[in-house]
């Protein structure tokens, strides 16, 4: 398990690239996950990694698993990698913004 210091400073991480809530979250994987025929259940919406975020953004920091730490580190160095301050407002449309907001960042917002 990682130590307490290290655990403080990677949900700070977290909590700041992952910007949308977990209702905004749990919408958005609903949509991205609809076709014409049919939208699936909710906790069955989106790709695994964006349902873990939503299941960690409805946990206390003490409830987190290793599983969970694993999926935020992920999260945490994609989203960093991946955003791109100057272009952002260029990025409404991309399949970049919706990969980025299906682990929980909108790269349009503050």
């Amino acid at each position: 398990m990682t130590d307490t210091l290290e655990l403080d400073a990677l949900w700070e991480d977290f909590h700041r690239v992952v910007n949308m809530t977990s209702q905004e979250l749990a919408a958005w994987l609903r949509v991205s996950d609809a076709d014409e025929s049919a939208e699936p259940l909710p906790e069955h919406a989106g790709e695994p990694t964006g349902q873990h975020v939503l299941a960690i953004l409805q946990k206390r920091r003490t409830d987190l698993t290793d599983d969970d730490i694993e999926v935020m580190y992920e999260v945490v160095d994609t989203v960093t990698a991946e955003v791109d301050v100057e272009n952002e407002p260029e990025a409404e449309k991309t399949v970049r913004r919706h990969r980025l907001m299906t682990l929980g960042h909108d790269p349009l917002r503050p």
